[in-house]
């Protein structure tokens, strides 16, 4: 394996964790890899923690790039998009978390089996540790296939597990760099499902994920997580993302694949119609949740009509 693994960093004030994360890429047993970092901080601390590493790394393995200064979303789509930036792989990285040691030998393994020019997405589930280091647990294993029945309602991994390919970077570049959508990571799961992509789901954690308070919501960690997503549910949430997505990914809309484009348009139509209409669409259009509770969430969504 010689493939070249471009390392998507995005950071925002984050000099107290940075070295960590850049260690651990150091510290990676797959070779072949550059940093190419967006900072979006308003001041240079993070950027005189990155001149550092500049410093003691070959020349070339880390180049650091003025953010959008727009909040997360965008500034992990302007490196997606990036025209300067490239490479056989790419892998999103948050600023705080540390990478296990086979994180990308595992994700370049399963990728160089994938034909060139069929998108493809590798992703995994994460341990969860605190703010010191500490293991709280790890996020789910799901057990269902990754598919874009599932991505129009739910992502199942974070970003920062996720590599992709030319060929799935290929369609975010078409999409435009400028979108409205929740998060980056669901955007990218969307994208490549759509277009016939192939995604696989690691059931082996790949890195350290460290929660900061809320953000253990994220990483949908145990019983209370899920129930607060499924209020969310019932608050309307699913319907502004769903709305989003929908409209993020109409200029892709002649690259999904015919059943893909059957499960979007029964969907959306569903979406517009009276209560049993709405659910019979909704039911018909094969989209799913990972587990039973979700699903029964997905199932009362509908029924208010919050899908």
């Amino acid at each position: 394996m010689s493939q070249q693994v471009a390392i998507l960093l995005c950071t925002y004030q984050g000099e107290k964790y940075v070295p960590e994360q850049l260690d651990s890429f150091d510290a990676q047993t797959y070779p072949h890899w550059k940093v190419c970092a967006s900072d979006d901080s308003p001041d240079d601390a993070t950027r005189r923690v990155l001149a550092d590493y500049q410093s003691r790394w070959k020349p070339g393995q880390l180049t650091v790039y003025d953010g959008p200064r727009k909040g997360f979303v965008a500034n992990f789509m302007s490196l997606i998009c990036r025209p300067e930036v490239e490479a056989d792989y790419y892998s999103m990285s948050d600023q705080d978390d540390i990478w296990y040691p086979e994180k990308l030998q595992r994700a370049v393994e399963w990728l160089d089996t994938i034909p060139e020019g069929v998108p493809a997405l590798y992703c995994s589930r994460t341990e969860l540790i605190d703010n010191l280091g500490t293991t709280l647990g790890y996020s789910p294993l799901f057990s269902r296939p990754p598919a874009f029945a599932n991505a129009l309602v739910q992502n199942v991994a974070g970003g920062n597990t996720m590599v992709f390919n030319n060929a799935a970077r290929r369609l975010l570049i078409a999409a435009g760099s400028d979108i409205d959508v929740v998060a980056h990571d669901w955007w990218v799961y969307i994208v490549v499902s759509a277009c016939g992509g192939r995604v696989h789901y690691d059931s082996q954690p790949s890195l350290r994920y460290r929660q900061h308070g809320g953000n253990l919501i994220g990483a949908n960690a145990g019983i209370g997580a899920r129930l607060l997503r499924i209020r969310m549910l019932f608050q309307g949430h699913l319907k502004k993302w769903s709305d989003q997505h929908i409209t993020a990914i109409a200029p892709l809309l002649p690259q999904l694949t015919p059943e893909n484009r059957r499960t979007f348009d029964r969907f959306t139509r569903a979406r517009k119609r009276s209560l049993l209409p709405r659910i019979v669409g909704i039911v018909r259009s094969g989209i799913y949740r990972q587990t039973t509770l979700g699903n029964i969430g997905l199932l009362a969504a509908a029924i208010s009509n919050r899908i």
